[in-house]
């Protein structure tokens, strides 16, 4: 599904990732792991098209998606939930919803997916008219992660989805990126937090000044009590 290889990118000619290689096969959820500023959200901006790589490759479902837009990697299926959610503070939960679902052919399916994102969160059922800086952050992660899912989404990049938020939320949180891992779409998730990966995680990356510097599962990466504390602390 997705594959990088061998990538470089960073900004203003200074590089930030070094020869990154990974990749995210069918129904996958693959974590990110790393501490705070060593390349994970410039990972994820580059993969979706808001950074131009320096050099290497991004292949998704056989497309080239260095060469494309950021408009045009949505629409091939790949959708990018940013690190502190960015909601349209004015709009209502339902607007920020369907701005979603602005390309044509996820527009065409916007109320069979907006009742699938109503299942999934009826919290923002239930907030369906209220202004999105009304909402709590966890509501407001919720309503990130339900405006990703309004586009027709085959990868769904989820950035530091702990960040900021009470335990008993991050524990929520990574339950519904879970229910839509099983559903079907395939997860790329960053995060500094190894907590939460146990049981979601098919595959863990290890990221370390912008290389990969281990990767297995979630139950390899976990025994390595070594490697964790050396490079999360």
């Amino acid at each position: 599904m997705l594959k990088v290889t061998n990538l470089e990118a960073g900004y203003g000619g200074s590089i930030v990732l070094h020869g990154v290689s990974l990749e995210v096969r069918d129904g996958e959820a693959v974590v990110l792991l790393g501490p705070n500023g060593h390349g994970k959200t410039t990972l994820l901006r580059t993969i979706s098209g808001l950074i131009r790589p320096s050099a290497g490759r991004i292949e998704f479902d056989g497309k080239v998606l260095s060469d494309m837009s950021p408009a045009e990697i949505v629409a091939a299926g790949v959708v990018h939930i940013p690190q502190g959610d960015l909601p349209f503070p004015e709009l209502t939960v339902l607007e920020n919803l369907l701005m979603g679902a602005y390309l044509p052919d996820a527009w065409k399916q916007r109320k069979q997916k907006l009742e699938q994102v109503y299942e999934l969160f009826p919290v923002l059922r239930e907030r369906s008219n209220q202004l999105a800086r009304t909402l709590s952050g966890g509501e407001r992660r919720m309503l990130a992660l339900g405006r990703g899912l309004m586009s027709n989404a085959k990868l769904l990049m989820v950035d530091e989805p702990s960040l900021g938020l009470a335990p008993f939320l991050i524990e929520e949180v990574y339950r519904k990126i879970r229910d839509i891992n099983k559903s079907g779409l395939s997860v790329l998730l960053a995060d500094e937090n190894a907590d939460h990966i146990a049981g979601f995680a098919d595959r863990v990356y290890l990221l370390e000044m912008g290389s990969i510097v281990s990767e297995g599962t979630a139950e390899e990466m976990l025994k390595n009590e070594a490697l964790l504390a050396a490079y999360l602390g």
